[in-house]
């Protein structure tokens, strides 16, 4: 696990020295992502450059360094990420007669992306993010893992093409001038984070998961030569289930997860797993131990005073599963980690459970370097219970009308139950309230949400999958994970998001995933079921969220007043300050208040307060104040 950093000096208004300084400050603005080695590669002729940190995992010596180029190649790599199939891709590549000289992962692509054939994505299996320069025909080859696991971001104005791990790393720019884009605002009061391929700055745009973009600087200046996605998830599976035995079905899962599992285990330095007290990590935990025979430290935090804390569960899975189990009991103060949380994210995310998963990520990184977690379960497999009580609502008119106040359930959308607050932080009425309007941009992404679960002839489960596979989930889980993790130099590795296993998930029916009124994650319950008590797959769902003895109203309430409506506040100057003041206000009792509205907002502006000046956009309209790249990236996901 690495960050990464490229940039090309349009106008080669920089000297060489200043080239180098530049970038290796971009790159060691991400130290914590790769504290084990760092290098840079300069091609002057094309002012370009390229830098890596590197978090050494496998292949520790320093033929794993990079930048890194291949025997009899013109291309230059710089990546961050693991390639599981790799051993499988090396395999291929020495048949053709490449000659490698360490045992990497990032030594295949070099290779394989020789010529800059962005099919060639379809053959990794992994999470990754990547740079390839092209020095002779000076071209540049981005691209992001299938789900978004590992984040890519892109700048662009008239002097700097930049790519980089982080948005910090971009402040490094000579002469940067950032301002706070209008849509990514909206999308970030609407549902806590914002995705890509927008990021809260006009000028900057996310790579999309699943995408590429091929661009050439033979001219001097970036132009597109292609781009698009090579991967998408989109579930197809039948409402019923197909007339095949479950048992066959369950044994492909198996079988896939599995092989999920066992390529994620190559590893050079300590590994071990998250346990929570959760179905996802823990089936993910019994594959390691009663498929694969595999020794295991099992890691879990736990918090004092609290019926919300998962610990003792995930002790009687560790105990059951015979792991060498580690946990640590805390008693956090959400005020003091939420401003020190929020001064280290690269980009604002309003999810409280970043606080847990950063807390965990520092106690698993004193003993291992690389922990395998759960994540992606609920979206591959349909474990949210927003999408069991939108399920029970549309099949049932009175608990529609109970639940949402609909007095013609006939005449609904199932957009009208899922996108309420059981999937928004604001509904669409505040956000735009606090914006003065609803800027064209996110009322387009809107509609775009809308349109994905009302207007589609896949069964409704299959349509809340899809959705939060592409927002919610690398939006939100995946980069907070990532972000948490990373700051602690710890790896984090996802089996269930394994192309083979969310290939299997794509084709679940809707009964596969969902049995009424309260079963969730069928499939994959029925499977953990064979290594754990069945009784424990009905557990009640905790999720790993911030707990309530970690803060008082009054203090979040007080700290809200504080930052939000004081005279500096930087919110206040993005929003309507007196319709700020009122949702302020209108949190400030027990019957109103809600700690996954107020968290966000102060979020962001910790995280405003912590940037350098910038100035909000005059018009909201998504590409202004962006060209080329930058500009059409916000159209490469085919609405």
């Amino acid at each position: 696990m690495c960050g990464i950093v490229g940039i090309v000096d349009l106008q080669r208004a920089l000297s060489p020295d200043e080239l180098r300084r530049t970038v290796e400050s971009m790159r060691d603005a991400m130290i914590h992502r790769g504290p084990d080695d760092a290098d840079s590669y300069l091609d002057l002729a094309a002012g370009c450059a390229l830098a890596h940190r590197r978090l050494s995992i496998i292949d520790l010596s320093p033929l794993g360094r990079q930048p890194m180029t291949g025997d009899g190649t013109d291309v230059y790599v710089t990546y961050n990420g693991e390639i599981y199939n790799f051993r499988q891709i090396r395999e291929t590549l020495a048949r053709q007669n490449f000659t490698f000289h360490g045992h990497s992962d990032s030594e295949v692509l070099p290779f394989l992306f020789r010529d800059l054939d962005p099919m060639n994505l379809r053959r990794l299996n992994g999470m990754f993010a990547f740079g390839c320069w092209h020095r002779g025909r000076r071209q540049l080859l981005l691209a992001r893992d299938p789900f978004g696991k590992k984040p890519l971001y892109v700048f662009e104005d008239e002097r700097f093409f930049a790519f980089a791990s982080e948005l910090q790393a971009f402040q490094h720019i000579p002469g940067l001038d950032l301002e706070i884009d209008r849509d990514a605002l909206a999308e970030y009061l609407l549902v806590g984070y914002v995705s890509a391929p927008r990021t809260i700055y006009s000028k900057v745009r996310q790579i999309e998961p699943g995408a590429f973009a091929l661009i050439s600087f033979a001219d001097g200046h970036p132009a597109i030569i292609d781009e698009g996605r090579y991967f998408a998830f989109h579930p197809a599976g039948p409402a019923e289930a197909q007339e095949i035995d479950p048992r066959i079905r369950k044994e492909e899962l198996r079988e896939r997860l599995i092989g999920a599992v066992e390529r994620r285990l190559i590893s050079d330095v300590p590994l071990g797993a998250f346990l929570s007290g959760g179905v996802d990590s823990a089936l993910v935990v019994a594959v390691i131990r009663k498929e694969l025979g595999r020794e295991l430290d099992t890691f879990s935090i736990g918090f004092a005073d609290t019926a919300e804390s998962e610990h003792e569960a995930a002790r009687e899975i560790a105990n059951h599963l015979d792991t060498r189990h580690h946990e640590e009991i805390l008693q956090p103060d959400g005020v003091d980690l939420i401003q020190s949380i929020a001064a280290q994210l690269d980009h604002p995310n309003g999810d409280s459970s970043c606080l847990p998963t950063y807390l965990l990520s520092a106690f698993a990184r004193r003993h291992v370097t690389v922990a395998i977690s759960g994540d992606g379960g609920d979206e591959m497999f349909g474990g949210y219970g927003r999408y069991r009580d939108t399920l029970n609502e549309w099949h049932d008119p009175d608990l529609m009308r109970r639940a949402h106040g609909i007095t013609d359930p006939a005449g609904a959308n199932p957009s009208d139950l899922y996108m309420s607050l059981r999937w928004h932080i604001w509904l669409a009425d505040t956000v735009t309230g606090l914006l003065g309007g609803m800027p064209d941009g996110a009322a387009e992404r809107l509609a775009i949400w809308r349109a994905w679960l009302d207007h589609c002839e896949q069964p409704l489960m299959h349509r809340m999958r899809r959705l939060d596979a592409s927002f919610y989930m690398p939006g939100a889980v995946l980069a907070k994970v990532d972000r948490m993790s990373m700051l602690h130099s710890l790896e984090v590795r996802s089996p269930l998001l394994d192309k083979e296993v969310a290939e299997f998930a794509s084709l679940l029916s809707q009964q596969e995933c969902w049995t009424p009124p309260d079963g969730t994650k069928h499939i994959l319950k029925e499977l953990a079921s064979d290594y754990l008590p069945r009784e424990w797959m009905n557990r009640p769902k905790k999720g790993f969220g911030l707990p309530s003895n970690a803060w008082s109203m009054d203090q979040l309430i007080g700290l809200a007043r504080d930052l939000l409506l004081a005279r500096d506040s930087h919110l206040a100057d993005l929003l309507d300050r007196k319709q700020l003041t009122r949702l302020v206000e209108a949190q400030s009792t027990p019957q109103t208040f809600s700690i996954y509205q107020i968290w966000p907002l102060l979020v962001l502006e910790l995280w405003l307060r912590n940037q350098p000046g910038r100035q909000m956009r005059s018009k909201p309209a998504p590409s202004t104040g962006a060209s080329g790249l930058a500009a059409r990236v916000a159209r490469w996901s085919g609405w």
